[in-house]
Parts: structure tokens; C-alpha cells; sequence
């Protein structure tokens, strides 16, 4: 038996919390946005990770959030799921 993936995992793990949404939750995940100071610093430890210049704590501070970023992605992507099954009006 294979190993799963962390992708795989995720979704697998967050399945039950995904069967609770509603369209009006599901439509907000979707619509969710890191705000302007967040995405500052996201950006400036980007560019650092692209120059090769990270600290060793910068490294960790900008895995925790591709991690967090990772998994708001994989619940939008459920969100969307759910909203394209939706009758439409």
C-alpha cells in the first residue's frame, strides 16, 4: 500500500468539515483573501526564498504560512466544489 500524500491527507481529513458547509459559508471560504499585511510579508519572504537570502527563522516563518495558505486552498477548492453543484436560479 502506498503512502498517502500531504495533499491526499488533507483532503481526506477535512471532508467532514467540508460536508458542513453552506452555500453562504462556501461562497465566503471562496471569497477569503489574505489581508494586505499578511500578503506583504508573504511577498517579501518570496522574494528573499527566490534570492536565496532566508534566514533560518524566515525559512520557518514562510513554511508556516505556505502551509496555512496550502490549507485554504484544498477548503476553497471544497467550497468551489460544493457551490458548482448548487442549482443556479
Amino acid at each position: 500500500m502506498s503512502r498517502p500524500d500531504q495533499e491526499a491527507i488533507l483532503d481526506r481529513v477535512l471532508e467532514p468539515i467540508t460536508d458542513c458547509l453552506t452555500p453562504d459559508v462556501a461562497a465566503k471560504l471562496v471569497a477569503l483573501r489574505a489581508d494586505d499585511q499578511i500578503q506583504a510579508r508573504v511577498d517579501e519572504l518570496a522574494e528573499k526564498a527566490n534570492e536565496g537570502t532566508l534566514s533560518k527563522e524566515e525559512r520557518t516563518e514562510y513554511d508556516r504560512y505556505r502551509d496555512a495558505f496550502h490549507f485554504v486552498t484544498i477548503l476553497q477548492a471544497k467550497a468551489r466544489e460544493l457551490l458548482s453543484k448548487q442549482p443556479t436560479s
